[in-house]
């Protein structure tokens, strides 16, 4: 049987008219401060390589070493025959980095937040989420079977009004703690007392803060001072600020162990090769080590924001590597992303359905790779294509 009956031509041809029809483009080169694309170079400010470790030299080193000792593939899922000690490494690492008992690897992080909801709640449970919350932690949510509430982004009197008129005995609060269209933090103190007051589990997906919030990098628990017991599921990725590949989660040993036994998504697929998990190790080394790193990060936020507010931009609230222009207008968040990349810069324009209708933006990342210099560029290109764009 053909597809013809799903409309495939159909919605592709609304997406193409609305303009939103999306297409990858291929380039040439790793990532770093710089880009490659049809030969020509761009200074890069759309990559989540926060720190800019993942074309490092150790952590290549590293990924090499082990390919050579340990072959490419893992072979199998973790409860099979893939867990290498590559991975056991990696675990008690994560672990030990986190300050929590024990960790868990994931092979992505939409696979890890699909898994730990769906493990820990089900009919008759409740899942209360952030309005703003990542794809995959919505659709986790969606996906369990719990009752499902979305309370308006970072409103903890929202939340807790939709956790008093629940009588779920199972309740679990979901949130990003690092926004990734919008760059803004959690209030993590105030959910916690929140969750603790009602009773409810608390998560956070830190793909954003991990690597790059708190003194060692430990993360938004580490920047908010806050225990396992404050937030006892934390998950973050691998291929933001660390530079590699993967997610974890890290808990108690008794969450981990259990969702070691229930979490589908872990039980069910290959484990990540160990060269990835080597590396990773290294990177772990490096963030622990050069923390100049996280600062050069912060002080280039804050010159950019400095600049770039003073240009008269809507430059969203943000203390984070994750610097959103707003511009509103999804054509007009095009044709500035178009008249910097003219420039020689790469910044996307994000459009819905990603970010709501009359939300689009140019979603700016700043990385530790880049030069004050290129941070500057950027800065003297956005007053250009501003004065071009008058009202962005």
């Amino acid at each position: 049987m053909s597809l013809t009956h799903f409309n495939l031509t159909t919605k592709l041809l609304e997406r193409h008219q609305q303009q939103r029809f999306r297409q990858c483009k291929t380039h040439d080169s790793p990532q770093g401060a710089t880009l490659i694309h049809q030969g020509q170079t761009y200074l890069n400010f759309s990559s989540n390589d926060y720190l800019g470790l993942a074309n490092h030299p150790l952590v290549k080193k590293a990924f090499m070493q082990s390919v050579e000792q340990d072959g490419v593939g893992s072979g199998a899922a973790h409860l099979v025959c893939g867990h290498h000690r590559q991975h056991q490494a990696l675990e008690e690492e994560l672990a030990s980095f986190c300050q929590r008992p024990a960790a868990l690897l994931f092979s992505t992080g939409y696979m890890a937040n699909l898994g730990v909801i769906n493990a820990l709640v089900g009919r008759g449970d409740a899942v209360f989420e952030d309005r703003l919350n990542h794809a995959s932690l919505l659709d986790g949510g969606l996906s369990s079977g719990a009752r499902f509430s979305r309370y308006q982004h970072n409103d903890v009197d929202d939340l807790q009004q939709k956790l008093q008129a629940n009588d779920s005995l199972k309740k679990l609060v979901v949130t990003d703690a690092v926004f990734s269209m919008d760059g803004d933090i959690a209030p993590l103190p105030k959910l916690i007392d929140c969750c603790q007051q009602q009773q409810a589990a608390l998560m956070i997906d830190d793909a954003h803060g991990f690597g790059v919030l708190g003194k060692t990098g430990a993360g938004t628990t580490e920047h908010f001072g806050c225990t396992v017991d404050d937030v006892p599921i934390y998950m973050a990725t691998l291929g933001k600020a660390v530079g590699t590949f993967g997610a974890f989660v890290a808990g108690s040993q008794e969450l981990i162990d259990y969702l070691r036994n229930f979490a589908r998504p872990y039980i069910y697929t290959t484990a990540l090769p160990p060269a990835i998990a080597a590396a990773t190790r290294q990177s772990l080394r490096l963030i622990a080590q050069e923390t100049w790193r996280r600062e050069q990060l912060q002080a280039h936020i804050q010159v950019f924001r400095q600049h770039v507010l003073a240009q008269g931009w809507s430059l969203m609230a943000s203390d984070t590597a994750i610097q959103p222009l707003l511009v509103g207008d999804e054509q007009r968040a095009l044709q500035l992303s178009q008249a910097l990349a003219d420039k020689g810069f790469w910044v996307t324009a994000i459009r819905p359905p990603t970010v709501p209708v009359g939300e689009s933006r140019l979603r700016i990342t700043l990385t530790a790779a880049h030069t004050t210099a290129d941070v500057q560029a950027l800065v003297d290109a956005l007053a250009i294509v501003r004065g071009a764009y008058v009202g962005a």
